[in-house]
């Protein structure tokens, strides 16, 4: 069982800047790559930006420049640093991660967070 627990959404003005951060605890031996997704009412789930165990680094081309993904491997956690925000970016961010639970099985298991609700309003 693999949990990945989300925080740090909130209401903020245009312009401003939020960090939200997704860590994963339970059985894991190994985290692949991890990434942040969002969904907006009344549209699909979409790819914000994704980050390798190599940190290599993937962004959507509305977010490329304004927002960067880092993780913490220590950790286990992923975190999404959004500046400059403007009333598009308005959706329900999760957090996304490949896992390999066991050390002798190459199995990977997709998770998800429970999502974090992130309002860019005057």
């Amino acid at each position: 069982q693999v949990q990945l627990v989300e925080s740090g959404g909130g209401l903020v003005q245009p312009g401003g800047s939020l960090r939200l951060s997704c860590a994963a605890s339970g059985s894991i031996f190994r985290i692949n790559a991890m990434g942040w997704y969002r969904q907006a009412p009344g549209k699909q789930r979409e790819l914000v930006a994704t980050i390798t165990s190599g940190d290599r680094t993937n962004y959507d081309d509305s977010v490329k420049g304004r927002f960067t993904i880092a993780r913490e491997n220590a950790k286990n956690t992923v975190y999404l640093q959004m500046n400059s925000l403007k009333p598009e970016d308005t959706a329900v961010y999760y957090c996304n991660a490949d896992i390999r639970r066991s050390p002798w099985t190459a199995k990977i298991d997709e998770y998800w967070g429970q999502g974090a609700q992130v309002t860019v309003s005057s």
